[in-house]
């Protein structure tokens, strides 16, 4: 099954609009400290521990990615392309094999929200794009 470009194009954009919805508390201390309280009590609710709250430097770090996660989304908007939505791809296995990592480290059920999603971008963004036939000079 091959997709049509377009199509693809589609993808890579739907998923630039997930990665923005998502992404977006991440951006600020501020914001993150109040998905932070959200996010422990939903990992509670689903069987989980409450999260540990985090300090400056954990906070930085998790900012820092916020920040280039939007800006990646925003590019992606802005121009979408084969090239990007195969970055996108392996950026997303790559973030769903370190949620496993902690998944199984911790068992915090909350991982499982965000993984498959991953999971299921990264896959989507790697299935076969038909390509216009290019001509030959003549």
């Amino acid at each position: 099954m091959f997709l049509s470009l377009n199509a693809y194009l589609r993808i890579v954009r739907a998923s630039a609009w997930y990665d923005l919805v998502v992404t977006a508390p991440f951006l600020t201390p501020w914001s993150f400290s109040y998905a932070q309280g959200h996010l422990s009590m939903l990992n509670v609710r689903l069987g989980g521990m409450a999260l540990p709250v985090f300090g400056a430097f954990q906070t930085l770090f998790v900012c820092l990615m916020g920040s280039v996660v939007l800006v990646w989304s925003l590019a992606r908007l802005h121009a979408p392309s084969i090239a990007g939505g195969r970055f996108d791809g392996m950026a997303r296995l790559l973030f769903a094999l370190w949620m496993a990592w902690t998944l199984a480290l911790t068992g915090a059920p909350l991982l499982w929200l965000f993984i498959v999603p991953e999971c299921a971008w990264g896959v989507a963004q790697f299935l076969p794009v038909k390509q216009m036939a290019r001509r030959s000079p003549a």
